[in-house]
C-alpha cells in the first residue's frame, strides 16, 4: 500500500566552496606556495601582482553562508540563451574607474625577506643513490650489475634487506627476466656488505650490528667481547641481563663495561640518516614566529602566508573591449560568460587566502595569550591545562576549526619550534585543589628519570611515590602511561653498568 507522508528535516550542508576553504586552512605555510601555484595554472584570470591596492575584506565563509540554495552553481553557465542575453558586467566594469579591485594580501607589516634574496638549494644524494654510485667500483658483468641493482633497491631505508632471497630470485626472473640462483644472490649480498655505511644490507638487527664490528680493528679493547655477546647471547643483551652474560662468557665488569661501550656505539639503522635527508617531512616551515620584546610578546605571520595576488590585467581588458563594443554575438557572450566565472574563481580564492590569515593569526594570538608564562620563560611546568574547546570560546571559532589550525601548523619561539598542538593537554588535579596541565606532570617525571642512578633505576612504583610527595594525585598506571608517552623504557631496561 502507497502512502504519502511530509516530513521536516533540518540539515547542514557544506559547499564545495566551504570545502574547499577548509582544505585551504588545514594547509601548512610548507605547501601554501605549492598549492597557490596549482591555482594560478588552472586559473588564468589570478596573478601575482605588484603595488595593488588594498581591497575591503570580505569573510568568504560568511559570504557562503548566507547563499541562497542554488548559489553554490553560480559559477556554472546553464547554456539558455537567457542567459546570455542578459549578461551583467556592470560590478566588473564601472564608470569613472578604470581598473577592478585589485586584491593585496601582503602589506606593509610584513618584511620582504623571501624577496631579492638567491635561495640556497640544498643539494643531496639519496641513500640508495650512495650504495648505486659504490656498485659501480666492482668489476661486474651487465648481468651481474642488474641482479646487484636489483639487491640494493629492495634495501628499505633503514638499510636492511628483509626480502627474501628466494623471492629476489623471483623478481629478476619475471620482471628482468634474468635467470640466477640463491647461491650467487648472497653471493653479491656479501659484496654489497662491505659498502659505506657499514652494517648496510643484513637481514636482521643482529647480522647488521655483527657487521659493524666486523670493521672495527680487533685489537680495540672491548670488540672481541662485543663480538662474543651478540653471537651468543644476543637476546640477553636485549634485555639487560648482564648477570647472566657475565657468567656466561667468565668477563670481569671492566671487559663488560668495555664490550657493551663497544656495542651501544654501533648504529642500530645504517641508512637512517640518509633516509631522514630525503624526507620531505623533515624539513620544519614555521608557521608563526614569537619574539620576546623586553616582555611584550610579538607574534607574526610567516610571510609566505601573505601573498600578493590581484585579478588579470588582460582578463579586465577583455571585460572593457565586450562592454565598449555594439554588436554582440553568441561567441562574445560566451567568452565573456568564461571570464566571469575565472574573475568569481580567482575572488573567493583570494578572499578565502585573506580568511585563512585571519583564521590562523587569530588563533595563534589566543593560544599566545592563554600561554603567556611559557612563551616569556620556555617552561613546561608553567603550561596552563588548555582544549580545544577552550581555544575556540575565544576566537568564537569553531572547534574542528581550531583542530585544523593546530594539528598542522608550527610556531618558532626563542625556545624552538613547536607543534600547535603541544601546547594543547588535559589537566590533573593537585592535594591543594589547583588544576596543573599533564605536561607539567610529564616534564617533572621526565626530570625525576634523567636525574636517578642509573644502575638502580627508579620503577614506576617508586616514580609515583615521588610525584605525589610533590602534591600530584596520580596513579601509578597513570605514570606508566605518561612514561611511554615520552618514549621512556622500564626501569630494567634503563640500567647501566
Amino acid at each position: 500500500m502507497l502512502k504519502q507522508t511530509q516530513q521536516q528535516k533540518l540539515l547542514q550542508k557544506l559547499s564545495p566552496q566551504q570545502i574547499q576553504l577548509m582544505k585551504l586552512l588545514q594547509v601548512p605555510t610548507a605547501v601554501l606556495e605549492e598549492r597557490i601555484k596549482e591555482e594560478l595554472e588552472e586559473n588564468p584570470a589570478l596573478e601575482y601582482g605588484e603595488d595593488a591596492h588594498e581591497d575591503e575584506y570580505k569573510d568568504p565563509q560568511e559570504e557562503y553562508n548566507n547563499n541562497e540554495e542554488g548559489d553554490d552553481d553560480e559559477f556554472e553557465p546553464d547554456g539558455s540563451e537567457n542567459e546570455y542575453d542578459n549578461i551583467d558586467i556592470s560590478e566588473y566594469v564601472s564608470e569613472g574607474d578604470d581598473d577592478i579591485a585589485d586584491y593585496k594580501l601582503r602589506d606593509d607589516n610584513y618584511p620582504d625577506q623571501d624577496e631579492n634574496k638567491t635561495i640556497p638549494v640544498r643539494v643531496e644524494t639519496s641513500f640508495h643513490e650512495h650504495l648505486l654510485e659504490q656498485l659501480g667500483m666492482l668489476e661486474l658483468d651487465e648481468r651481474q650489475n642488474a641482479i646487484a641493482e636489483q639487491i640494493i633497491g629492495s634495501i628499505d631505508d633503514d638499510g636492511y634487506l628483509r626480502r627474501e632471497v628466494s623471492a629476489i630470485v623471483d623478481d629478476l626472473s619475471f620482471s628482468q627476466n634474468v635467470a640466477t640462483d640463491e647461491e650467487e644472490i648472497r653471493e653479491l649480498i656479501r659484496m654489497i656488505q662491505e659498502f659505506d655505511p657499514p652494517g648496510i644490507c643484513a637481514t636482521d638487527l643482529k647480522e647488521c650490528l655483527l657487521l659493524q664490528l666486523k670493521r672495527k680493528p680487533q685489537d680495540d679493547p672491548g670488540v672481541a667481547g662485543a663480538y662474543l655477546i651478540l653471537e651468543n647471547y644476543f637476546d640477553e643483551f636485549t634485555k639487560k641481563h648482564y648477570e647472566k652474560i657475565q657468567k656466561g662468557l667468565n668477563m670481569s665488569d671492566d671487559s663488560l663495561k668495555e664490550a657493551i661501550g663497544q656495542i651501544i656505539r654501533l648504529t642500530p639503522k645504517p641508512g637512517g640518516n640518509f633516509a631522514t635527508l630525503n624526507k620531505a617531512e623533515s624539513y620544519v616551515v614555521p608557521d608563526f614566529f614569537i619574539l620576546n620584546n623586553n616582555g611584550k610578546l610579538e607574534l607574526t605571520l610567516n610571510s609566505k602566508n601573505a601573498p600578493d595576488l590581484r585579478i588579470s590585467e588582460g582578463y579586465r581588458d577583455m571585460l572593457k573591449e565586450y562592454d565598449r563594443g555594439d554588436k554582440k554575438d553568441k561567441r562574445q557572450k560566451e567568452a565573456v560568460l568564461f571570464i566571469k566565472q575565472k574573475i568569481d574563481a580567482a575572488k573567493w580564492f583570494i578572499d578565502a587566502i585573506k580568511q585563512r590569515q585571519h583564521t590562523l593569526l587569530s588563533t595563534m594570538e589566543s593560544i599566545m595569550g592563554y600561554q603567556r608564562e611559557f612563551f616569556l620563560t620556555g617552561d613546561e611546568t608553567t603550561m596552563r591545562p588548555m582544549i580545544l574547546k577552550d581555544i575556540a570560546d575565544i576566537t568564537q571559532l569553531d572547534i574542528s576549526t581550531v583542530s585544523r589550525v593546530a594539528n598542522s601548523k608550527y610556531v618558532q619561539t626563542e625556545f624552538g619550534t613547536f607543534k600547535l598542538k603541544f601546547f594543547f593537554s588535559e589537566s590533573l588535579s593537585t592535594d591543594s585543589g589547583e588544576e596543573v596541565s599533564t605536561r607539567e606532570v610529564k616534564k617533572i617525571l621526565s626530570d625525576l628519570i634523567e636525574g636517578e642512578n642509573k644502575r638502580k633505576p627508579l620503577s614506576d612504583e617508586n616514580l609515583t611515590k615521588m610525584l605525589q610527595d610533590k602534591g600530584y594525585n596520580i596513579a601509578r598506571r597513570t605514570v606508566a602511561k605518561y612514561r611511554e608517552q615520552l618514549n621512556i623504557p622500564v626501569a630494567r631496561l634503563r640500567k647501566e653498568l
